[in-house]
């Protein structure tokens, strides 16, 4: 049609926010501003991704079981109270605090580093994202175990059950119980999922900007539904990933072999799709992807705000 070219140059053009030209943003405040509003938005999100986690678990313990988001929830809240939905937000603050402020603030200097040497397009960003997502998410490991642990252990049975007291009683359990190497046991799946984020949520939500622009959705409309968008996108593409972090995160050795069911990310991916169906890999979907959207969404809320109020000063 007439409107192709026009589509196809929209698509291979990258643009950057006004702002971010007016003042260049320093390394230490980027990893700052990145990290508070990475808490900022967990604070909100983390009693969603503690369903997500649950619902993903669940449906190890019950394979086959059809769940349903909003009664997993009503059943959740009226069985073990609403508090228990932020089991584990120590962990998961501490994760925003390596990985939110590692990621962006990462970015942000592989970008600049890049700059210097070839213009930045589309593919130096996906680079600059995807080697800035997967290091970060190598860092905050330890974190992300824990939050794993911490938000799973009340729907285990009492005999099974860690008892975790904190971030801290947690993280020095696994280390003096089954080793530090056990933080990176998931790192896999969890370092490639987080490349995948890089590669997908931050080209896609600068093109669904543009694209929504093009409707005539501008301001903060235009963030929010590109915010969204974005977080589909990502949350298909990386949410069998995310169950393959959380059964190997949450496994335990047979009790008679002392053999772990799952050795990687291909194995756990392919033993998962041969005994439960490929589908089960995206139990939890929902829950999943109302917090990449809605963490997305008030992250960058925050990180403007306050980088807008640097650029003030």
């Amino acid at each position: 049609s007439a409107r192709s070219p026009n589509f196809a140059a929209a698509a291979a053009t990258t643009t950057s926010p006004p702002a971010m030209a007016d003042k260049p943003i320093p390394g230490h405040i980027a990893f700052a501003t990145s990290g508070i509003g990475g808490i900022f938005g967990w604070i909100f999100i983390h009693p969603v991704n503690t369903i997500g986690v649950r619902m993903n678990l669940h449906s190890i313990q019950n394979p086959g079981a059809k769940i349903s988001f909003f009664k997993f929830s009503s059943d959740t809240i009226k069985e073990k109270g609403i508090g228990t939905l932020y089991n584990g937000l120590g962990a998961g603050i501490w994760r925003q605090v390596f990985y939110a402020s590692s990621r962006y603030g990462l970015f942000q200097i592989f970008r600049d580093t890049l700059a210097k040497y070839r213009e930045v397009d589309v593919l130096s960003r996906l680079a600059a994202a995807s080697a800035a997502g997967g290091c970060a998410a190598y860092i905050s490991c330890p974190c992300e175990v824990s939050l794993v642990r911490m938000s799973n252990d009340a729907t285990l049975p009492a005999a099974e059950r860690r008892n975790y007291t904190s971030v801290m009683n947690c993280a020095s359990r696994i280390a003096k119980e089954e080793g530090v190497t056990a933080f990176w046991r998931g790192s896999t799946p969890f370092v490639t999922r987080a490349c995948l984020v890089g590669a997908t949520q931050v080209a896609t939500y600068d093109q669904f900007k543009t694209i929504y622009a093009g409707f005539g959705i501008k301001g903060n409309t235009n963030v929010v539904t590109s915010s969204f968008t974005a977080g589909l996108v990502y949350s298909l593409v990386t949410m069998p990933f995310e169950s393959a972090k959380n059964r190997m995160a949450s496994q335990k050795p047979d009790p008679e072999t002392g053999k772990l069911p799952y050795t990687g990310t291909v194995q756990t991916l392919q033993a998962v799709s041969k005994a439960e169906g490929a589908l089960a890999l995206y139990n939890g979907f929902t829950p999943y992807f109302l917090r990449c959207g809605g963490h997305t969404v008030l992250m960058f809320f925050m990180v403007e705000k306050l980088q807008k109020m640097y650029r003030a000063s």
